[in-house]
């Protein structure tokens, strides 16, 4: 997933800052401390990513974990995945006050703004460029090269340039989008910083100003009443500037708070939905991994729910990789098994960061997995706090400690 084996001295560096301060894992090189997932994300490549979504198909994947059971970590891979077979990537981390679920407006209003072109190497990463202007570009790039090679007079190529954006749009749901998109490639054609600001504005649903907005013929704000033919419209354009697809990957990284009763029946009637698009022909290349703390949140009595539920029921595994529901907490591998895997990893990630060879490597990880894995009906991951105390105990035998080498002082240490 990545276009290098072994981390550059910083890159380790930063990834064991990241882990051992908050347990998270780093968005780039978290590959290097993974370990466990290799069955799953191989169906997800060669059963969907490779095949069945760039001839036109679309899929649902809900992942369930607890907090701090690696359910960024599967995202994470899951984007690098997209990446590696030329998906655009719109990874979005859900929240109760920008991105409520129940808001479908919003929901797309940060598909669009965060939506990335494949990158191959940490340094692409860091300099990457998210939203829709990226893919303007792209597009503003490849309309003027086929210019070109028509040997279409220069003071003649934007009005022609126009023209080809046009014909390129027609297919889209949405006419708003399709005027959106002409004259924001037009704008960005001539020069006109302001006028593709503007459009930029209307497209990811960041603000509707009538004076502004009608010249362009874009009548009405995005709104929840039209955000599903946003989304697929977008998803069209995607296609059509010659992507495969596009992967979706939504993050509930905060408890969702109480909700009405109203909200919480939107918030699932528009993830059913979204499942139901999925099985739709206008809805190609499309790859959605919905990612939960439970599934409780899915329980309850009224149709909705039944609704969704039947929708969700089907597990995902290497021999049904048509199950919608991914559980991490049912790998196949040994929980202890796994721990000590990503723990010796993270030891080879360290002795890079610090230029040592770690004594007794073994027998801390084992002891610290042993320790964490204690803790799995505790409030925090056990998964997480396994890794934060690995980087602990690393510390601790740079430093030439005392470190723990059995149960008794690992659980001290935790």
């Amino acid at each position: 997933m990545a276009d290098f084996d072994t981390p550059s001295t910083f890159a380790a560096r930063r990834i064991i800052e990241t882990v051992g301060s908050s347990g998270t894992p780093p968005q780039w090189g978290f590959h290097f401390f993974s370990a466990g997932l290799d069955s799953y994300l191989n169906v997800l490549e060669q059963d969907y990513l490779a095949s069945y979504l760039p001839q036109g198909g679309a899929t649902f994947k809900l992942l369930v974990g607890t907090y701090g059971g690696g359910k960024t970590h599967f995202l994470y891979s899951v984007r690098a995945l997209g990446w590696k077979h030329g998906f655009p990537v719109a990874y979005v981390t859900l929240s109760p006050e920008a991105s409520p679920f129940h808001r479908l407006d919003r929901v797309y209003a940060e598909i669009a703004r965060s939506i990335a072109l494949p990158v191959t190497s940490e340094d692409a990463f860091q300099s990457m460029e998210t939203g829709l202007l990226p893919l303007l570009k792209m597009w503003h790039l490849r309309l003027m090269e086929d210019l070109e090679e028509r040997d279409i007079p220069e003071s003649k190529r934007i009005s022609a340039l126009v023209q080809m954006a046009e014909r390129a749009v027609q297919g889209l749901e949405s006419l708003q989008m399709q005027k959106a998109l002409v004259n924001a490639v037009e704008a960005l054609a001539r020069d006109k910083h302001n006028e593709l600001a503007d459009l930029l504005q209307w497209l990811t649903a960041a603000g509707y100003a009538r004076e502004r907005h009608k010249r362009y013929g874009l009548l009405h704000a995005i709104d929840k009443s039209v955000a599903l033919s946003m989304l697929r419209s977008l998803t069209q354009w995607v296609r059509q500037l010659g992507y495969p697809g596009l992967c979706i990957l939504f993050d509930e990284a905060e408890q969702v708070p109480s909700l009405s009763t109203r909200q919480r029946d939107a918030l699932l009637s528009n993830l059913r939905e979204l499942i139901d698009e999925c099985g739709h022909q206008h809805f190609a290349g499309v790859l959605m991994v919905y990612a939960v703390p439970d599934s409780n949140f899915f329980e309850g009595r009224s149709s909705v729910y039944e609704a969704l539920n039947q929708r969700i029921s089907s597990v995902f595994e290497v021999f049904n990789p048509t199950g919608v529901t991914i559980r991490l907490d049912e790998l196949e591998i040994d929980p202890l098994e796994l721990l000590q895997a990503i723990g010796l990893k993270l030891a080879d990630v360290y002795e890079r960061a610090f230029d040592l060879l770690l004594p007794n490597k073994g027998p801390i990880v084992g002891a610290v997995a042993k320790a964490a894995y204690e803790q799995r009906f505790g409030d925090i991951g056990y998964k997480r706090l396994f890794v934060q105390g690995c980087v602990k105990a690393f510390h601790l035998a740079r430093a030439g400690q005392a470190t723990p080498l059995d149960l008794e002082s690992a659980r001290k240490l935790l």
